[in-house]
């Protein structure tokens, strides 16, 4: 069960021993420890001081520790031995995603499309199980590859649903036998992302849409993605880019983006907020993205400003936006849409219109607002209040502390002294500089404990040539309990070919600003609801102490790890750091769940421990 190079890391996964035999070896182990204890104490009793006692007073302090540590895996299995493994979900939660249930939402009495929102109330208490891979799923192609071949029966969209949705789809991927091949970066790409993104950079006054990063754009919203190619390419260009989608029952944007190793998340603003703080974004993205600008009072225009950068940008590219013949150049305007209407009222200036494409650009004065009439400030405080709460008709941000145009920031991933101002209500600059080297001599710990199982570039074998980097075998990577975002630059600094879900726990300290000003990706969650993905889109979960943050909470530790099980793939990893009898529970779930597990001691004489777990990939 599981890949078999696991076993090269942990200890050898067979029938438990009898509890007897494991008692005995307990017994064995304290009887030990008393005749090195008794050694110990005759040793410093002596009148005569030699260097002796320290070195069995080391001994003793390992084997105390030791003792302690076989102790819990004994007791943990002896728990584990009582508990029954978790069943697995039936055939019709094969793309199971809590809290995105339409009919019991339309039930509920939500319209208007409210009931394509996220409800969590209505998810609770449900069966719990394992949510098990379709008949005829395979593990993902490793990146780069991954990013432009999937595996057809890894996704909901179907041959019929592929045939049935048009021309634009066939242009934008071909189905080929059992995959799914988008077009490389490297040759032709008939759908012309490429000049369309080079049209944008022109648009704002660049040579190229390699500018992007240079001129203050590191982060992208793009809502709507469709197959991730417009992404795709802004990665290519050291710009991070999140899509996000509504869900969908089949055919999912979400899905498919994910599937290729790129940044994308369930979200939409139809009733409610995005879980970003205000000023988080670069640009603003929307092509064809099914959005009704003027409808709501302009309410989600305002949610777009809130979530935009002072000096940011906001595109468009949509047919309906100004009437046939009305040019952005005309000298006289008889005729003006709501949309620019509005964006007048909130400081955003059309700067460039070419075919289909529209770009304003939001202020980067905040008292310009004080100017325009009818939209009132958001009362103060409310700016930090992000997590999916009512969308509101009001100006959020201008007196923020973090109001500093995109163009004065640093042209690097670090932040500069001056930017980490702007948080030091959360984190001062040595503290943020101490955590980034902490996370860099961690991440290699974590290598030299697990190549070259997952981070490794190749499995080196012998007589193998190696193969063209990069060649990683993990893409998508969530780090539940993000703190600063060290996790992810520690990645960057070591030029690895992953990108980072940071995710800031709702009830802890609100980091979140500053991952995102990093130009991260990143998201508020409470980690007592699923998270808005689809099964089986991640590679890899990292929690670092975030189960005894929620041993505070209403939260359920098994329904955690159910949800973790969701949307991990197969073969996928999880490595979790917390004390030692926190991670004694948790190893005790992971059984429970059917992982592999194994509890690693980090021998630096604290109480944290290491618990490195990997989901089996199970055929039923």
């Amino acid at each position: 069960m599981g890949s078999p190079l696991f076993h090269k890391l942990s200890v050898k996964f067979g029938p438990r021993p009898p509890i007897s035999l494991l008692l005995l070896c307990l017994i064995s182990v304290l009887a030990l420890i008393v005749v090195f204890g008794s050694s110990s104490s005759n040793s410093f009793d002596s009148a005569t001081p030699s260097p002796v006692p320290t070195v069995v007073y080391t001994n003793y302090r390992k084997l105390k520790e030791q003792a302690t540590v076989n102790y819990l895996e004994l007791r943990s299995l002896s728990l584990g031995a009582g508990r029954q493994e978790v069943d697995l979900c039936g055939k019709d939660r094969e793309n199971y995603v809590p809290c995105y249930n339409i009919s019991a939402n339309f039930l509920a009495g939500f319209q208007n499309g409210e009931e394509f929102d996220r409800h969590c109330e209505y998810s609770k208490g449900g069966q719990r199980c394992l949510v098990r891979p379709p008949k005829d799923y395979k593990i993902p192609l490793r990146w780069p590859a991954g990013r432009d071949v999937i595996w057809s029966n890894n996704v909901k969209i179907t041959k019929d649903q592929f045939l049935a949705s048009g021309s634009m789809t066939k242009r934008l991927m071909l189905l080929e036998e059992n995959q799914i091949a988008f077009h490389s970066e490297d040759g032709v790409i008939f759908d012309g992302v490429k000049d369309y993104s080079r049209q944008i950079a022109e648009m704002i006054g660049l040579g190229t849409d390699s500018e992007f990063f240079q001129a203050g754009v590191h982060n992208v919203l793009d809502i709507g993605c469709g197959f991730g190619s417009f992404g795709a390419h802004l990665l290519s260009q050291k710009v991070m880019a999140i899509c996000i989608a509504e869900y969908e029952v089949t055919g999912s944007q979400v899905q498919l983006a994910l599937e290729r190793g790129l940044p994308a998340m369930i979200g939409n603003f139809i009733s409610r907020q995005l879980p970003y703080p205000t000023l988080s974004f670069d640009m603003v993205h929307c092509a064809q993205c099914g959005i009704v600008w003027d409808q709501k009072d302009g309410m989600f225009l305002l949610e777009v400003d809130r979530v935009l950068k002072p000096g940011g940008y906001f595109v468009l590219t949509s047919p309906t936006v100004r009437p046939e013949g009305h040019s952005v150049n005309a000298k006289k305007r008889s005729i003006s849409t709501p949309v620019e209407q509005f964006t007048e009222k909130i400081c955003w200036t059309l700067i460039a219109q070419q075919d289909e494409t529209f770009i304003w650009q939001k202020t980067a004065d905040g008292n310009c607002y004080a100017s325009r009439n009818g939209i009132p400030f958001c009362k103060e405080g409310q700016d930090d209040l992000s997590y999916y709460q009512p969308l509101k008709s009001c100006i959020s941000g201008a007196t923020s502390k973090r109001w500093m145009p995109i163009q004065n920031r640093s042209s690097t991933s670090q932040l500069s002294s001056a930017e980490l101002e702007f948080h030091g209500k959360w984190v001062q600059p040595e503290d943020f500089y101490e955590d980034s080297q902490v996370w860099r001599s961690a991440l290699r710990n974590y290598w030299s404990l697990l190549t070259p199982l997952i981070f490794s570039d190749h499995p080196k074998r012998p007589g193998d040539e190696d193969p063209l980097p990069p060649y990683n075998m993990i893409r998508n990577v969530m780090d539940m309990n993000a703190h600063y975002g060290g996790l992810n630059s520690a990645f960057l600094g070591e030029s690895k070919s992953v990108w980072v879900m940071n995710v800031v726990p709702l009830k802890a300290r609100n980091t979140l600003p500053l991952i995102l000003d990093q130009g991260f990706a990143g998201v508020l969650h409470d980690w007592c609801e699923s998270f808005p993905t689809y099964p089986r889109t991640y590679d890899m979960l990292h929690a670092n102490g975030l189960l005894s943050h929620l041993s505070l909470e209403r939260c359920s530790l098994l329904d955690l790890f159910l949800e973790m099980d969701r949307i991990l793939r197969p073969e996928g990893w999880v490595v979790i750091s917390d004390n030692l009898a926190t991670i004694e529970t948790a190893r005790g779930l992971a059984t429970q769940i059917r992982w592999e597990a194994r509890v690693i001691d980090l021998e630096n004489g604290s109480d944290q421990r290491l618990l490195v777990c990997q989901k089996p990939f199970i055929k039923k």
